[in-house]
Parts: structure tokens; sequence; C-alpha cells
């Protein structure tokens, strides 16, 4: 147990210590200063002159959002096209069928929104050629246009008055070519070595030692699983995610996909120091999302390792913790920190099944999704913070009698306004989504069973089963309670819906709010200025995100996850 507990401080450390400076270098990739990957420059010349591209031309904040979401509509049909017609195409061994239209609307629109909802098996509902250039293509794309939605967003705070905030092509490229591709390929090295498939071959056929004949999935696994760490995309190469043997085969690859998952969403905080070069307020901000993070994991390790009290009272030993649904070659109290780390960033991957966890375990990664302010995804993780920012900076400085401001430019009604709305958007999904499906459920059973029942867990865990799979819609997370049978029509359309509207709502609410406060005339600091760079500020900020993100579930979670567990 206690060796246990020490690799998870081990894994926690190593993501503090290798993210700092990570953040130091993502920072001059967006300044355009020299840096270790200047070497990529001819190749971003190569793309930059194939696309007919000028890097060095700025954008308003409304150009770089008309770019940004025209790409992604691009994208959208190019991956809807692949999915419903990949049966005919190409690398396609073991002759896996095409995804019905409602089944690839839900898998395109998860992918491009960086979350990777799976309402598919990945070695049966996918073919090698949508792994890579679906799957894999859009895992490095939606962690880069993130990014460069940050990098926007960071010029435009770090301007005394500005219109523009950036060239959108120019973050992007250099997001995937000096951040994601790198680190990537390094870790799919690793990988490879440890005894992840790597290979285009069909089914491998192995008799057992029973005798019995057994056609065993491959792929591109090694590459695959190095991306959907390190982009916080999560969607996993096999159906059952990293707790497959040959996605995750011993406890050191374990290791290495539990720290890449918050290894650049921690970096992106310190990246907003060195480019504003204002590190403690980037420490403020990376100590307010650490001690959520270390909170929820703490609460998960004791969770799982203490056990199910039911399965106790039958005499029955639980000295490894509870282990259903966990793999014994990690054991419970990695499960536990993977399970916090996946949930406060939106990576959304598994290494067990979280629907078995316990049912205060459960909240507490309903909760992180549902807050979505954490170290979230890579550069979608501050902007949804920097939002609760602006709220905070507003309710400050009217409670001391200050002019709100937030480094240099008054925040006014019309920031505040946005911020509220993208704020309160990420609720209004999750619960009235929860809502229909829970009237559907009860009030026409028909149509439910037709759809082949949903919910294998009917009470408190199946409403909790349907509020999970609304909330790591809305977040983008991707993880599941996978007692929902989600493949239907409803279910694709309803999360797909959900999905779209939780990406792209706040990041053009987001990017707006930067591009206006860009616009506005900079106010050097004087002594009625609202320090954002203290502790008692950070505080401000965590009360403010806690009372609004929250308390807005607590009477949802009142008669699911908080009703089962005082039910054991």
């Amino acid at each position: 147990m206690n060796t246990e507990l020490l690799g998870n401080a081990l894994q926690i450390i190593l993501m503090v210590v290798l993210s700092y400076p990570l953040g130091k270098h993502i920072a001059k990739v967006y300044k355009g200063e020299k840096n270790l990957m200047d070497f990529m420059a001819p190749v971003e010349k190569w793309i930059y002159k194939l696309s007919g591209i000028d890097p060095s031309e700025e954008m308003g904040w409304k150009r770089f959002l008309k770019v940004f979401l025209t790409l992604n509509l691009f994208w959208f049909i190019w991956g809807f096209i692949l999915l419903v017609t990949q049966k005919w195409l190409p690398l396609n061994p073991d002759g896996n069928g095409n995804q019905s239209p409602h089944l690839a609307f839900n898998t395109i629109a998860s992918f491009i929104a960086n979350c990777n909802l799976q309402d598919y098996s990945g070695e049966s509902g996918l073919t090698y050629f949508t792994q890579v250039y679906m799957v894999m293509f859009f895992q490095f794309a939606s962690a880069a246009v993130g990014m460069a939605a940050m990098a926007g967003v960071l010029k435009a705070i770090a301007s005394k008055s500005s219109k523009t905030i950036g060239n959108f092509w120019y973050y992007l490229v250099r997001s995937v070519t000096r951040i994601l591709l790198p680190l990537s390929m390094m870790v799919s090295l690793f990988f490879i070595l440890q005894g992840m498939p790597m290979t285009f071959e069909g089914k491998m056929h192995i008799k057992t030692l029973e005798g019995i004949d057994q056609a065993i999935s491959q792929g591109p696994v090694a590459v695959i699983v190095s991306i959907k760490q390190l982009g916080t995309n999560g969607g996993g190469f096999f159906g059952v995610n990293s707790t497959h043997p040959l996605e995750n085969p011993n406890y050191l690859t374990n290791l290495v996909e539990s720290i890449s998952i918050l290894l650049i969403p921690m970096a992106m905080i310190f990246a907003l120091g060195f480019y504003l070069k204002k590190r403690k307020l980037s420490f403020i901000i990376f100590g307010v999302m650490f001690f959520a993070f270390i909170v929820s994991t703490s609460i998960n390790v004791h969770e799982e390792m203490n056990g199910n009290p039911r399965i106790t009272a039958m005499g029955i030993d639980q000295h490894q913790g509870a282990m259903e649904g966990k793999e014994v070659r990690l054991g419970a109290a990695a499960t536990a920190l993977w399970s916090s780390a996946t949930t406060v960033t939106s990576n959304g991957s598994v290494n067990g099944m979280h629907d078995s966890l316990m049912p205060l375990s459960g909240a507490v990664t309903l909760l992180n999704m549902q807050i979505n302010a954490w170290f979230g995804g890579v550069g979608v993780g501050f902007l949804n913070y920097y939002a609760f920012i602006i709220i905070a900076v507003f309710i400050s400085g009217m409670m001391i009698g200050r002019t709100p401001e937030f480094l240099g430019k008054k925040v006014e009604a019309k920031e505040m306004k946005i911020a509220t709305l993208v704020v309160l958007l990420h609720p209004l999904l999750i619960l009235l989504g929860t809502a229909i499906s829970s009237f559907m459920f009860v009030h026409a059973p028909a149509f439910v069973a037709k759809e082949g029942g949903w919910l294998a867990n009917p009470g408190y865990h199946g409403l909790s089963e349907m509020f999970y799979q609304f909330t790591s819609s809305a977040a983008n997370n991707g993880s599941g309670f996978e007692g929902l049978g989600d493949n239907t029509p409803f279910w694709n359309y309803s999360a797909g819906l959900v999905i779209l509207f939780g990406r792209f709502f706040p990041i053009i609410g987001q990017v707006a709010i930067a591009g206006l406060l860009a616009e506005k005339k900079f106010i050097p600091s004087s002594a009625g200025t609202l320090e954002t760079d203290t502790v008692t500020f950070g505080v401000m900020t965590f009360a403010v995100i806690f009372i609004i993100a929250a308390l807005s579930f607590f009477p949802a979670h009142a008669l699911s996850t908080i009703a089962e567990y005082l039910s054991m």
C-alpha cells in the first residue's frame, strides 16, 4: 500500500517538475523568441507557402474566430465522410464496416472538439485508415486549435492597446511542430520499447493455454496513445482504453501516460506567467488548480484503497482496495490518481472503469468536469478559468469599491455579460440534457426499450450514468459510466450537440472577452488597483468557481451520487 502511494507521489512530482521548463518553452514558441525547436522553421515555411498563408499577418479577434470556426466546419465534413465510407477505404485488413450516420455524427463532433467520447469500440468500430487519418489527425489538430486560442488570448492580455490578437495559423502550426509533435515522438518511442504494438497488420491469431484459437487486435497503437494523452484527447485505440494491456502494458507505461495527461495543461499555466512576465500571477492560478487536483486525488485514493464496505461486511478481505473494474497490474491507487487526472483535464482516458468507482469517487470525477475550470484541455483549461477571473474581478471590485480591472484593462458590462453566459452555459447543457433523458426514461419506456433500454443499473446509479454522459460531453472530456448503452440515435445526437455547444461557444466568448479588453486603453497600476496576483484573490476566485460551478449541480448529485453513497 505504501508503495502504491509513493508511486502516486512520484507521478505528481514529475508532472510539476517537467511542466515548468516546458511552460517556458511554450511561451518562447508563441512569442516568436529563439527556442530549441527553431530547426523546424523550414518545415513551417513550407507549410505556409503550400497553404498560401502569411504568418506575419495580424488578425482581429473577429477574424481570428472566423478562421477557427471555418476550419472546424471543414474538418467536421471531412471526418464525417471518412467514417461513413471507411469500409471501402484502404488499411482495413480486419474488414470493419462503416459507422451509421448518427454514430458518425457523434464521433466526428467528439474528435474535432478534443472530447473523444467513443460510443463504439475502437478496434472494431474504426479501420486503421480512420484511426490514423481521422482519430490521430484530430488528436493533433483539436489540441493545437485549443492551444492557438490560448495563444491569441495571451497576446491580447499582454497588449497595452491593440485591435489584433496575432495570427491563428501561426499559432496552430507552431503548436504542432514545436510542442505536440516532438513530445509525441519521444513518448511514442518509449511506448514502442515497452511493447506497445506499432503495425498495420491485421489481427494476430494465437492459441491460448486452454488450446482455444483467439484473434487479438493490434495496429498503430503507440503513436495514437502518445498524442491521446499529451493532447488531452483520451480516445482509446481499443474499446477499453488504457485498461487494455496493449495500450498500457505495465506500471511504467501507466506512469508515463498519467504524467502525459497533465504535462501540457500544467505547462500552459506556467507559460502564461512567462509570456506576460507575471510569474506570480501564474503561480497563484496554478496553486488554485493544483489544490483542487490534490483534494480530488486524495478523496479518490482514500475511497478506492479502503474498498467497498458492503464487501467488507461479508467478511471478504480487501487489502488491495476496491478492485472491481480495475487492473491488478496497476492497483487501486494508480486508478484513483488517473481518475482525478483525467477529469481535472479534458482528457477522458481511463485505466479502470469509472462506472465501478466508489460513489464518492464518482461524485468527485463528476465535479471535476462540472467545475471545468482546473487544468482542463490544452489551452482551453486556462480559458475556462479566465471567464471566472473576469467574474471574480468584477465581484471583488464591487465589494471593496474599486473599479474592476484585470491587468490594466477595465472590466465593464459587455465583458461581464459574455463571461456570465459562458459560465452558465455549462450547467445548462448538463442539467437540461440529464432532465430530458430522465424524463424519456420514465415517461417514454417504449422508446427507451426500442433503443435497448439504456441503463444496466436503474436507480441512483442509473441517474448517475446519464448525468455523467452529459457532464463528460459538455466538459469535452469523453470518459463515461459505461453501464449506459449510449450507441443509439438519441444519445449520439444529443451528446454530440452538447459536445459542440460545450466546445465552441466558450472559446468564442473567451476570445471575444480578450479581444474587447485588448482594444481598451491600458490603465497603469495605482493605489486603487485591485491586485490579482495575490493569495487573497486566488481564494476569491476559487470561491466564485465553487459557488457558481459546483453548487449548481448539488440537487442532481443529491439524487444520484450522494444518494448512492448514503445507501451504502
